[in-house]
């Protein structure tokens, strides 16, 4: 039996995702909004989800439409911001009781498909902008958010690598946006903007808990219609050809340095070898286990962290350390020969075997929350590749040491970031 059941169909310009599950008592409801990532519209995209959610047509005010949440049994709305490759995505998730499992059975399933689709097709406007004084607390609230990455500093040089990284390429902007463009940002452009995502943007909505395929359907077709919706096809990451190394280094006001290094992979979410590129990465530096960790932090003492991630469908791997400033040159040797045993093949069976194991029960558990099930399952939309949950924990089985080793051999050094004290040398 397969661990996710998943149904598709377009309805209406937007295709609607129903996963039917028994383990769920309460059900989830999240409407996705994918575009390419673009400096003209970055910042835009990021204010827009909080200005739709402060109020629409039936419920015109904040208190008024947390009074109507209230009223469905405690139900919760949140906004949510994600960069995936090359696309900005904008998530409306509301987790609704069952009504299954209550007395008086309200239609809560429906009226949270209603509601939803009042904050994004029924938005609080005068037919040629939104309200100002909502727009304008929005854009101050936005900019605490933007600020806050500078304000801390793992976060902060993580973005200053990607920023460094991709330079020119749509993957250097934040998700957040652009401070310098909030000012430019009226009541009529934010609805311009709105209008034209309705238009072009790729909308999935998907329904996870004990639901019914019949029923989600029905509400959908009720409550939306994006009539005009012509989606744009997700767009294939930028990547460099052989890059050269570039190295930067910043001086903060900072205790504690932080060294952060790019690799381009050559591998993402849409490609065959993923899977080992997965496994690649857990023996290098995304668990306990990892190269990573026991050479540079346990072994040597060098780092307060050491750890790697895989930005999946970008095709970038980050290192992320924090060291003192005097280890820097000691810490990125031992990183690059980290990285050399891996090519060479210089680790072991039990390290195979141990990281496929974690990184089966860490998707295992990602699955046991209704959002993590959704977030799984919409890599296949970001990436335009269909791969089961199934397939993938399979995948994930039968990589082998050649294939791990013959990933490895595809990634570049791209860059070297390393923030460090005032006056320090590296």
């Amino acid at each position: 039996m397969a661990y996710i059941e998943e149904k598709l169909k377009e309805i209406n310009g937007l295709t609607v995702h129903t996963i039917p599950s028994g383990k769920f008592k309460t059900n989830t409801i999240v409407l996705k909004l994918l575009a390419p990532l673009k400096k003209e519209d970055v910042t835009l995209r990021a204010l827009l989800p909080y200005v739709l959610q402060r109020g629409n047509k039936n419920f015109p005010t904040s208190t008024a439409l947390r009074q109507h949440l209230d009223g469905l049994y405690g139900a919760t709305l949140n906004v949510d911001l994600a960069k995936k490759g090359e696309h900005h995505i904008v998530s409306f998730r509301m987790d609704i009781a069952n009504e299954k499992f209550l007395a008086d059975q309200t239609p809560l399933l429906e009226q949270g498909i209603k509601l939803l689709s009042d904050i994004i097709l029924h938005p609080l406007t005068d037919g040629e902008g939104f309200t100002d004084n909502i727009v304008n607390e929005e854009k101050r609230t936005l900019k605490q958010r933007i600020q806050a990455v500078y304000d801390d500093k793992m976060r902060y040089s993580n973005l200053r690598l990607v920023q460094e990284m991709c330079k020119d390429e749509p993957y250097e902007l934040h998700v957040n946006g652009e401070i310098d463009q909030l000012d430019e940002i009226t009541r009529t452009s934010l609805y311009e903007y709105y209008k034209k995502i309705l238009k072009e943007d790729k909308i999935d909505l998907y329904v996870a808990g004990d639901v019914k395929q019949e029923e989600i359907e029905k509400y959908v077709e009720t409550y939306f219609s994006f009539a005009e919706n012509k989606a744009v096809q997700p767009v294939k990451s930028m990547t460099k050809e052989n890059p050269q190394v570039k190295e930067v280094i910043e001086q903060q006001d900072v205790q504690q340095g932080k060294l952060n290094i790019g690799y381009r992979t050559n591998s993402t979410y849409a490609d065959d070898d993923y899977c080992a590129l997965q496994v690649f990465n857990g023996i290098f530096g995304g668990f306990s286990h990892s190269k990573l960790f026991i050479n540079v932090r346990e072994k040597e003492s060098l780092a307060y962290y050491a750890a790697s991630r895989v930005e999946s469908h970008k095709g970038i791997l980050m290192v992320m350390s924090g060291i003192q400033s005097e280890n820097f040159g000691k810490a990125v040797k031992i990183i690059n020969e980290q990285m050399a045993a891996m090519k060479k093949g210089d680790f072991t069976d039990t390290e195979m075997e141990q990281t496929k194991a974690v990184i089966r029960n860490q998707l295992l558990e990602t699955i046991d929350t209704s959002y993590g099930l959704i977030e799984v399952l919409y890599h296949n939309v970001a990436a335009g590749r269909n791969r089961s949950f199934d397939d993938y924990l399979e995948g994930i089985a039968q990589v082998t040491k050649e294939e791990v080793v013959k990933v490895a051999e595809k990634i570049e050094q791209d860059t070297i970031y390393f923030l460090t004290g005032m006056g320090e040398k590296a």
